[in-house]
């Protein structure tokens, strides 16, 4: 018997949850991004999601299950961004409060929203204070339940909603390509292959600044690093979670990395060509196919296109910065 956090019938019974409330996003095909790489592309577009991207899926899935008490105090999380605009809009669809710990230089697109959908945000600097310390302290001060963006059961299989339903739409896969940050997404995507199709390669990709994952799974245990450098926001994580990396140990096949290059020009493709506002972390997954990282000529292939929170300045700065 398994003994890691999630299984594939927690997956399933969130996409009941979700069901009704979360958007069924469509996959998408590009006959550009086919002949570029010699496969078959099936992009998962979750920037099409509730708040922009995945993490709605996960948020709402925890929240549904807190008890009278916990809804009572209401909850709280820390989060970059989408985490936080998850939890702020599951939170206003139950009715509670939400408190949210977000650091001062995230987008500032992603405070609006947070604040927008009727949360209480605190920002702080992401380089020398402890998020998770201040989410820890202000939890216990107030009663409030805190909901940490992937090291989590309820959201982690939340977020692997999203690949059970692009496996439904499209039936087996030769290889997933997953964003990874703290792994919560990829956990869940790896549980739902390896449950569905297990011949399925599951690569997860991070940014080159920040590969803590691909050097925890080289060494066999979680490796921590310094707040990366990227302009994947998103994936800005200093380590996998204790529950996340037993799942990605035991169900991913290997990790890769892409440099702040390649999302910019993932990024101009998605939009260019396809005609959708990716974020840069949203475009790990698409960055790594379209760069060639992964070998994937003549195979069916799932991305997973995590998020499109992005400034339309700052999208319009980087994609101008990589013409120059």
């Amino acid at each position: 018997m398994s003994n890691l956090a999630i299984d594939y019938d927690d997956v399933v019974a969130a996409h009941r949850r979700l069901e009704g409330i979360a958007h069924r996003t469509p996959v998408l095909r590009s006959t550009t991004a086919d002949d570029l790489t010699g496969a078959a592309l099936h992009f998962k577009a979750e920037h099409l999601q509730r708040i922009g991207a995945f993490k709605f899926r996960g948020g709402y899935n925890a929240i549904s299950q807190f008890d009278a008490v916990q809804k009572a105090a209401g909850v709280i999380a820390f989060s970059s961004g989408n985490h936080a605009q998850a939890i702020a809009l599951s939170a206003r669809l139950h009715g509670i409060r939400a408190v949210i710990v977000m650091p001062e230089d995230a987008p500032a697109i992603k405070i609006a929203a947070t604040r927008g959908y009727g949360a209480e945000v605190m920002l702080y600097n992401r380089y020398t204070q402890d998020r998770e310390a201040l989410g820890r302290e202000i939890a216990e001060a107030e009663g409030l339940t805190l909901i940490p963006p992937f090291n989590h059961p309820h959201v982690m299989a939340g977020q692997g909603t999203a690949a059970k339903e692009l496996f439904d739409d499209v039936g087996e896969l030769d290889t997933l390509l997953v964003p990874l940050g703290g792994g919560g997404l990829l956990s869940g995507c790896a549980t739902v292959a390896r449950a569905r199709y297990s011949h399925c390669r599951v690569i997860g990709v991070e940014p080159e600044a920040g590969n803590d994952a691909q050097r925890s799974l080289a060494r066999g245990e979680i490796v921590s690093i310094a707040t990366p450098r990227t302009i994947a926001d998103g994936a800005q994580t200093q380590a996998l979670g204790s529950l996340t990396f037993p799942v990605l140990r035991e169900c991913v096949d290997d990790i890769v990395t892409v440099s702040d290059a390649e999302l910019v020009h993932a990024m101009s493709f998605m939009a260019g060509r396809m005609k959708q506002l990716v974020e840069p972390t949203g475009c790990l997954a698409a960055a790594a196919a379209l760069s060639g990282r992964v070998a994937i000529e003549g195979q069916r292939v799932g991305i997973i296109l995590s998020g499109g929170n992005v400034d339309l300045n700052r999208f319009a700065e980087l994609i101008q910065g990589a013409k120059e």
